[in-house]
């Protein structure tokens, strides 16, 4: 889904706002991708990004406009490959092979050749293959309508067998409640250490500190809980603590009964 953009004046630039969704530029990197990379908190990444630009080791940046996960209006910063690199290396220099990996992968996509259909019209040889190809196609897809209509049938005596358990999801997913992730493991039946582990390896946490990630955050799936301790060095020190979403928890049950049936499967 394309998006059109809002032209906006920010201090020192004109820049132009693109929802979350839009892939502005493949030359740049947003700072939200940054702090996913990182995994760090998505504002202490903008932070880091101003304080580099107005010492002038970095440009300074467009700033651009998204709507998050809530509908709220939030913005982010657009940074160039040069400058991303410095970034990373001022927040977390061991991320700096992840960054590599993340703009090869962005690069090597919009290297991707595009099929020239004017030429393949004047080839006889080429529109025989994409009528092959076609003809497959119909056919695979005849096929599929038949196991489709199947598999309608088997979904509806499920539907109908699920009716309990659907309703009890249903009221949990629209409830405003979050959950701790203690409560939550035992709201999906395991131990917390295993759905924190289970967090980490899908990417809702941090690796080092269990912090809630940008990306569930924005889905809904989960809050950040903000609190204050007394560091005996740093001091006063912030810490964020993952809450579940009642949306989230219906999401997790999902994935945690997927992960069972795949160990399940791989045990026969």
């Amino acid at each position: 889904m394309q998006s059109q953009p809002i032209s906006s004046n920010t201090p020192n630039h004109v820049a132009t706002r693109f929802v979350s969704s839009e892939n502005v530029s493949r030359t740049t990197m947003s700072s939200r991708e940054i702090a996913d990379l990182v995994e760090s908190r998505h504002d202490s990444v903008k932070r880091t990004i101003e304080r580099l630009a107005n010492r002038k080791t970095i440009g300074s940046p467009p700033m651009v406009e998204y709507l998050d996960g809530l509908g709220r209006p939030a913005s982010e910063y657009l940074v160039c490959k040069r400058d991303s690199f410095v970034v990373v290396a001022q927040l977390s220099p061991e991320f700096t092979a992840a960054l590599v990996d993340r703009w090869q992968q962005l690069e090597e996509f919009s290297a991707k050749p595009t099929f020239d259909y004017a030429a393949a019209l004047n080839d006889p040889r080429t529109l025989l293959a994409l009528l092959t190809d076609n003809v497959k196609k119909v056919v695979a897809l005849e096929a599929d309508n038949t196991e489709l209509s199947h598999e309608n049938l088997m979904l509806e005596q499920k539907v109908a067998a699920d009716a309990p358990k659907t309703a009890f999801f249903d009221a949990v997913t629209v409830t405003h409640e979050t959950y701790s992730v203690a409560e939550a493991a035992k709201l999906i039946g395991t131990g917390q250490n295993r759905l924190m582990a289970f967090l980490r390896q899908r990417r809702w946490v941090t690796v080092r500190k269990n912090e809630p990630m940008q990306g569930p955050i924005e889905s809904g799936y989960l809050t950040a809980k903000l609190s204050t301790f007394e560091h005996p060095e740093n001091g006063k020190t912030i810490v964020s603590t993952p809450r579940v979403t009642g949306k989230g928890l219906t999401k997790l049950q999902t994935l945690w009964a997927r992960r069972d049936a795949d160990l399940l499967g791989g045990a026969l």
